[in-house]
Formats: C-alpha cells, sequence, structure tokens
C-alpha cells in the first residue's frame, strides 16, 4: 500500500510539472498578451487529476473563490479576492475572469508576466500611454481624481498630457 501525500506535498509536486504558463490571449487594448483562463485551466487538469486534485471556481456572496481539495484528505486551500461593485453584468464578468486567473494563479505561485496588470496599474512605459484628451471620460475621471486630492503627476504618469490640458487641469 502506498503513503498518501498530503495536500502540500501534491502541490509541491504539481508546481514542479507545470512548467511556463503560455500566454495565448491577446488583450487589444493594453497591446499585450495574457493566459486564458480556460488555457490554464486545460494546461492543469491532467496535472490535477495525476495528483488527485480538485479544482473549484465558486462565486461565493461578493467573492471570487479558488479553490483546490485534495480528493484523498479532503483538506483544501483557498483563495479569494473580493469583488467591487459593478452594475454592468459585462463589466462584472470581465473583472470575475481576471479574478478567477489571478487567485488560481496566486493560489499555485504559478510563475507568469503580469502585462495587463501593469498596464492596469498605471505603470506604463512612455510609448504605451495614451493622450489625455479634453471632453473624454478619462478626462472626466483626472478632474475627478483631482479634486479628490490627486495630483496632475500622477496623471502624467498614467497619459500623456499637452501643455494645454495641464494648464486646464491646473485650474481644477
Amino acid at each position: 500500500m502506498s503513503k498518501q501525500l498530503s495536500l502540500s506535498q501534491k502541490l509541491f509536486n504539481l508546481q514542479q510539472e507545470i512548467g511556463a504558463i503560455s500566454k495565448d490571449a491577446n488583450n487589444p487594448f493594453y497591446k499585450s498578451k495574457y493566459f486564458d483562463i480556460n488555457s490554464l485551466i486545460k494546461q492543469l487538469q491532467p496535472l490535477l487529476k495525476k495528483h488527485k486534485l480538485l479544482l473549484t471556481q465558486p462565486i461565493i456572496g461578493n467573492l471570487v473563490e479558488t479553490k483546490i481539495t485534495c480528493i484523498e484528505s479532503e483538506t483544501c486551500v483557498i483563495s479569494t479576492l473580493e469583488l467591487p461593485q459593478i452594475l454592468d453584468p459585462q463589466k462584472l464578468g470581465s473583472c470575475i475572469t481576471y479574478y478567477r486567473r489571478y487567485t488560481l494563479a496566486s493560489l499555485l505561485g504559478l510563475q507568469a508576466e503580469d502585462d495587463d496588470g501593469n498596464a492596469a496599474s498605471g505603470k506604463t512605459t512612455q510609448e504605451e500611454k495614451r493622450w489625455l484628451n479634453a471632453n473624454t471620460p478619462e478626462y472626466t475621471k483626472a478632474i475627478e481624481y483631482l479634486q479628490g486630492g490627486g495630483t496632475i503627476d500622477n496623471i502624467k504618469a498614467k497619459y500623456k498630457v499637452s501643455k494645454k490640458v495641464q494648464d486646464e487641469l491646473s485650474k481644477v
């Protein structure tokens, strides 16, 4: 009779076998590549089966939960992220997909460069920055940001800002 491995041992073995996660999906908004949640799960399924691990990703209340359960011992590890208050179903669906991908990557300690995360956090290179133009939703958000105590320097870290737009924003 073979010795039953702990959940930690199984996860360790799975991590050793995963290899590089292939980035096969394109993000046209940020002109970057990322690993699609469905491709990631497809890549993981044979290893989960081999190590007798069950992956579930339920939405519980306002949390996206990623849970890996050892079938033999019924022990589990869980990673969660709280969903923001989003009323638009399509935006909420995108957020759920994003959270599923990153809770799973975090839970398994997957090595992947965060191309679209850098852009979402405002960490962009000068070439990747878009111009901040007056009378756009981004401009309105910039005004609200400044009214809330934000700085023009932070806006310039995220957007290319013309002198004219900067002068207008400095009046806020």
